[in-house]
């Protein structure tokens, strides 16, 4: 029994030196995250969660280290390593590395989604926007796209085969837009006045007032160079999908043996984790730095929601009553899936981005 008792001990030993020997560079490189980050994360978890807390088992001997287990998860989130590939280095066996990565991740879903899945707080928004206007595109948050992998691991897209079209028929993102609900955005280009934020899109996604797509065959110089930046500024915005995919390769790895949901929760732990140890990492006293803008103002103005009588935010209707849909969410549905501002606008988008970067150009 002794023997047993001290074999055991050594074992974990062995495995938790393989992350305690190294430096803090090392670290950071194999497991995504600086030691401290780890270590929140880890004791975070063991009290949530007390399947993680190291306990002694009938005879006595001691179970497995948190440190065992968190390290066999990462790996595999981080290197898309299969359950059976960890078990030398961690000393666990299969069964119980798929429990802990199941466990980590409803852990970290729980604990950390309130604050690193949240809506853009207005301030939040105002930064995107004015990087957004420095790059010529006013009222513009953000580029939508299908991430297509071989796991179909897009939260939206788990069911059989999907395209950006029907994802974007199963998404939720335009909810807020339908019911009304969220800051107003006010923007002028080309001496018009628009109020209703929208995406950067390819080619396949509708004419929506909600997206602005490139020009599928630039002729004229204008066409040209919008086309030019409008597929710029969506390849940046598709690159911090790479860098996710890059720091977590589990994302890029065919899909395992697990069902729906547990695909989901692994690709929320994903997101999560990384907005973290961006904001772990991210130099928050740093100057920002935008490119000079020559129009020299600021075009883009939010307006908070509507506070209701009890001081409160204002609650807009509801999409559906009555199991019949609302008539004010079927006119903003009607007005969102309007052809014409898409192209009016696609149009000032174009005069704007030539009398600003036009002679940048040339």
């Amino acid at each position: 029994m002794k023997r047993t008792k001290v074999a055991a001990v050594v074992h974990k030993s062995a495995a938790v030196g393989m992350w305690t020997d190294i430096g803090d560079v090392d670290f950071r490189r194999r497991f995504r995250m600086q030691p401290h980050f780890f270590n929140k994360v880890m004791h975070d978890i063991c009290n949530y969660d007390a399947y993680f807390v190291q306990k002694c088992d009938v005879t006595g001997v001691l179970g497995l280290l948190p440190e065992q287990k968190l390290t066999a998860v990462i790996r595999m989130l981080a290197y898309g390593a299969f359950a059976n590939q960890v078990d030398e280095s961690a000393q666990m066996g299969k069964s119980t590395t798929l429990e802990a990565l199941v466990r980590f991740c409803d852990a970290v879903e729980t604990l950390y989604i309130r604050d690193y899945l949240r809506r853009p707080t207005p301030r939040n928004l105002q930064r995107l926007l004015q990087k957004a206007e420095a790059r010529g595109f006013l009222g513009m948050i953000g580029s939508i796209d299908c991430m297509h992998s071989q796991w179909n691991n897009c939260p939206t897209a788990l069911q059989g085969s999907q395209n950006d079209l029907n994802v974007l028929d199963q998404s939720p993102v335009f909810n807020d837009v339908l019911r009304g609900q969220g800051p107003n955005i006010t923007y002028q280009v080309n001496n018009t006045v628009y109020q209703m934020r929208y995406y950067l899109a390819d080619g396949i996604y509708p004419r929506w007032t909600t997206f602005v797509k490139s020009i599928p065959n630039p002729r004229s110089q204008k066409q040209k160079l919008f086309a030019t930046y409008q597929e710029g500024y969506m390849k940046d915005v598709e690159r911090c999908f790479g860098i996710l995919q890059a720091r977590w390769l589990i994302i890029q790895s065919a899909a395992r043996m697990f069902d729906e949901e547990i695909l989901r929760i692994i690709m929320m732990t994903c997101i999560i984790l990384h907005n973290m140890i961006v904001e772990d990492e991210y130099d928050y006293d740093a100057l920002e730095v935008y490119e000079p803008d020559p129009m020299n103002t600021a075009l883009t103005r939010i307006y908070e929601r509507p506070m209701g009588p009890s001081g409160e935010p204002f609650e807009p209707e509801p999409l559906v009553r009555d199991g019949r849909f609302m008539t004010r969410m079927i006119d903003r549905y009607t007005e969102m899936q309007s052809s014409y501002i898409h192209d009016r606008r696609q149009v000032d988008l174009m005069k704007h981005l030539w009398a600003v970067k036009g002679n940048e150009d040339e």
